[in-house]
């Protein structure tokens, strides 16, 4: 139901439920509000049991009463500017647009203004609070320096209805990505874990049996004379930079990749002219599958590839003949 400045959630805890930490309940019931955001509600006083006030790690019963206020304000800091959108899509649940790269998705911390949030700000008259007041709209992410597919939601519904999606899984992400070498067999499926890198915080890394489950496939569309590979990739997992760290770790990084080797690789023999070209990783979100989240049809929006790795092909294909 419609609270002052926001929602308000009701839920009654059935026998399933019966057991369960109430930010564990939460985070269920609300898969586009992190864990961190709902400790922070609990925290201010923003949810309650049985009307009275509640805990993060409280235990909940059968038949329990459970109200949970979502409040998303929008600070003054957050301002509109008229940066240009490349849209796909658009209508009142949602909105698709190309992402350039070299564009932050949201705000953080030395990106204030600028972001892609900021772009759609001014586009959009309303747009989801679920993700917060620096988040709205924000279902996922594509890196700063990765362009393509992405999709908004413009109200809390439509917000809740994709991230169910991309926790279900059911979202079909393809990328198009430009990787060092031959990978051999023509295609195939990286399966490992993907956790925070141990010497860089800032940083991913795959394996070493621990980290949250990745799987990212693959398949490639063309091979420049064994310099250079292009690939179809689909991720069945949205890690962060999945793609990018998987690949690195089959010792095949995405070319002009900063923090995944992808720019050392360039540095030696042919493929050195390709720095020239190319000032970002050449990965590209060339395509988004999902289902509406009002009119449950399934629909499809598709990216071209943007001018700089149309460019970094071209080159590909004459180091390749020259090769030959």
């Amino acid at each position: 139901m419609d609270s002052v400045g926001g929602f308000e959630h009701r839920y009654v805890v059935s026998g399933k439920d019966h057991g369960r930490r109430l930010d564990v309940f939460l985070a269920e019931q609300n898969p586009g509000i992190t864990r961190s955001q709902i400790k922070r509600a609990v925290a201010e006083g923003m949810v309650s049991i049985n009307t009275g006030a509640a805990k993060a790690g409280m235990v909940l019963r059968t038949g329990d009463d459970v109200v949970f206020r979502h409040e998303p304000p929008r600070p003054p800091a957050m301002e509109p500017e008229n940066i240009p959108l490349a849209v796909l899509y658009e209508d009142e649940a949602l909105i698709v647009i190309d992402k350039p790269p070299g564009i932050v998705v949201h705000p953080g911390a030395g990106n204030t203004r600028g972001t892609l949030v900021n772009a759609l700000l001014f586009h959009c008259r309303d747009l989801s609070g679920v993700g917060g007041f620096l988040r709205p709209g924000i279902v996922h992410r594509l890196d700063k320096n990765t362009s393509g597919v992405m999709v908004i939601a413009k109200n809390d519904a439509a917000h809740q209805a994709l991230a169910r999606q991309f926790k279900e899984r059911l979202v079909v992400k393809r990328y198009t990505a430009v990787v060092a070498g031959s990978m051999p067999g023509g295609e195939g499926v990286v399966d490992a874990p993907i956790g925070r890198h141990r010497g860089d915080r800032k940083k991913m890394s795959a394996g070493g049996g621990r980290g949250r489950y990745a799987l990212t496939r693959w398949k490639v569309l063309k091979d420049f004379g064994g310099a250079a590979s292009l690939l179809d990739v689909r991720i069945e997992t949205g890690r962060t930079h999945q793609i990018r760290v998987h690949l690195h770790a089959v010792g095949h990084p995405v070319l002009g990749d900063r923090e995944y080797g992808g720019r050392a690789v360039c540095r030696n023999g042919s493929l050195h002219t390709v720095l020239n070209i190319l000032d970002r990783q050449a990965l590209h979100a060339s395509s988004l599958g999902l289902y509406h989240p009002t009119g449950k049809q399934f629909m499809e929006f598709a990216a071209p590839l943007p001018g700089d790795m149309t460019m970094l092909l071209e080159r590909l294909d004459m180091l390749a003949a020259d090769r030959r």
